[in-house]
Parts: C-alpha cells; sequence; structure tokens
C-alpha cells in the first residue's frame, strides 16, 4: 500500500488521502496549540506561502498524546490556527501518532530515520515528515529543527517539482 492509499480525514471530517497531494511535495507535521513550540506555526506558514506555487504544501495533523496540548473539537483547532497564526495549509483531524491507537500513516511514517539515523516514535509535537511528489519519504526532522532550518529548507527545495 502506498502512502497516498492510507485513508484520511480532513479536520472537518471529510474522507481524504494523501492522494490529493499526489506530484506535489508535502512537509507533514503532528502540531498542537498548547505547545511551546506552537510559534513554529510562523514558520511553516512562511513556508507554504513561499513553495506552495512550486508544488508544496505544509500538511497538519493536529495531535493531543503529548501532555494534553491539543485537547480543542476540530472547529476550535481550526479557529486557533487560522486567527493566531493566519494558517491557511491543510490539516487533518486529531490524529495518534504514537502507540497501540497509532494511525496507519504514521506506523509507515515511524519507520524512517532521522538524520541522527533513528527511528520508530514521534518525539514530541511538531516532527516534520518530508513526502516527495512521487510519495516517498525523503526526510524526518526532529520536533526542535525549526520550520526554516537551513537544513529542512535545502530538503524542500531538492523535492520541488519541475
Amino acid at each position: 500500500m502506498s502512502l497516498y492509499d492510507i485513508p484520511l480525514r480532513t479536520l472537518s471530517g471529510e474522507p481524504t488521502t494523501l492522494g490529493t497531494h499526489q506530484d506535489t511535495a508535502v512537509l507533514l507535521v503532528n502540531v498542537a496549540s498548547k505547545c511551546g513550540l506552537t510559534p513554529q506555526y510562523e514558520g511553516l506558514e512562511r513556508l507554504q506561502q513561499r513553495y506552495a506555487g512550486r508544488g508544496f504544501t505544509v500538511l497538519g495533523v493536529p495531535c493531543n498524546q503529548f501532555a494534553g496540548q491539543e485537547p480543542g473539537t476540530g472547529e476550535e483547532i481550526h479557529t486557533f490556527c487560522s486567527t493566531t497564526y493566519g494558517v491557511t495549509f491543510p490539516l487533518l483531524e486529531k490524529t495518534d501518532v504514537n502507540g497501540e491507537q497509532r494511525h496507519p500513516l504514521y506506523a509507515e511514517l515511524t519507520k524512517v530515520a532521522d538524520a541522527a539515523g533513528e527511528a520508530g516514535d514521534v518525539q514530541w509535537n511538531f516532527e516534520k515528515f518530508l513526502i516527495s511528489p512521487s510519495g516517498e519519504v525523503v526526510g524526518r526532522f526532529r520536533p526542535r529543527t525549526e520550520p526554516e532550518a537551513p537544513e529542512l529548507v535545502a530538503a524542500i527545495e531538492t523535492q520541488l517539482p519541475g
């Protein structure tokens, strides 16, 4: 099964898949509204604005597994993201990224190693996975890697189609 085939839901509960982003570079990030790293939304939105016209999107995945830092409903999450950080990139429904209820998407993503060669569980909110336009996970960046860190921007730029 391809990453593109795994069933997902939008923040409003509509069925979707990563297939809607086929031929696009995707930075998939588990996000939270009440985390010390929440200001990373600013850098994620800047990436979205900078590269959206070149075949790129950020895709946010709210997760409440880390100290309950994403307690809101889908509507509350949407309102917070759009009014506080001006987020325009798509958000999926709240999802478990670790443990027994780990979403099948994250079961695949967590097999990928980071720059230090470590795979396994998501460490915290704002862990980033870069997916190529062909649907391959080509990079994993841990939570403290800022969205506009040189190594992440360079990785994104190598994945931009055409």
